[in-house]
């Protein structure tokens, strides 16, 4: 009779998802990940084909459960702060699907559409059909640019980081809102020094 199978494609993507966030990128391996579910590595590659395979589908599983986390949400202030709700929880899958680095695998084209819609509906109404891609750009690449050097502990000048965090999302949020007064694609000229330079040279 063949012998069972012992475990599952949705397992070992669990199981590499657990070891990414305690012992990194470098620490998913075959081998480790069919330790963590109790096979031989050579069974594990009867469900995967290789380790860029499997991270792939990591990176696939956290941006469907981000879309679900994102679900339902239409305030731009209540999305990045999910966003960063998410990457204090899981930092290293964060990092594997918003920053990934050279050669990292990624997800495919349509799990990176469907985490994207709810942020798309919200822009749209922040800052006009028109420009909703190129806002939705502006406030992730904030975002993710802010929670990464959270992750990394890379603000080291003291201060409140989180009174820094309120502070940029609601003046990113504030001036992607602003720009559909303008009837054009150029910002209207001010005065040097208003407060309103800071907010459109994001």
């Amino acid at each position: 009779m063949p012998t069972p199978e012992r475990t599952t494609l949705d397992a070992i993507v669990a199981a590499a998802a657990e070891i990414l966030e305690s012992e990194g990128l470098g620490g998913v391996t075959m081998q480790a990940v069919a330790q963590r579910v109790g096979v031989r590595a050579p069974s594990l590659y009867k469900r995967v084909e290789s380790r860029d395979t499997l991270l792939r589908l990591v990176a696939e599983a956290t941006l469907r459960e981000y879309a679900v986390g994102l679900d339902g949400i239409t305030d731009p202030h209540r999305l990045v702060d999910t966003l960063r709700a998410f990457g204090q929880a899981r930092p290293a899958a964060f990092l594997l699907v918003m920053s990934p680095g050279p050669g990292t695998p990624v997800a495919r084209q349509e799990f990176r559409d469907a985490a994207s819609a709810s942020l798309l509906g919200i822009t749209a109404e922040l800052a006009g059909e028109d420009d909703a891609l190129e806002a939705a750009r502006t406030l992730t690449a904030w975002a993710t640019g802010f929670v990464s050097m959270e992750i990394n502990g890379a603000f080291t000048l003291g201060g409140d980081v989180e009174r820094a965090w309120r502070f940029g999302r609601d003046r990113v949020v504030a001036a992607l809102r602003a720009e559909t007064e303008l009837s054009g694609s150029e910002p209207t000229p001010r005065p040097r020094g208003t407060a309103d330079d800071s907010q459109r040279s994001r």
